[in-house]
């Protein structure tokens, strides 16, 4: 069910969250962890490495032609 938002304040752990015109609060972001997640940043490399080796293998085989 769509409510009105009334107004707009913190709660306890500062995070924002909009008053509903039925009393209720919803918060009003997701504020998601800073992770470093080392195996999207190995994967990248692994791709862009295979993708090299893809290019020279075809530029090779263009060569040889």
């Amino acid at each position: 069910m769509k409510r009105k938002i009334i107004g707009f304040d913190k709660d306890d752990a500062g995070d924002w969250r909009a008053e509903l015109d039925c009393g209720h609060f919803q918060h009003v972001r997701h504020k998601p962890p800073l992770v470093a997640r080392e195996w999207v940043l190995k994967r990248g490399a692994n791709l862009e490495s295979g993708l090299n080796s893809i290019v020279k293998n075809a530029a090779k085989k263009i060569s040889e032609q």
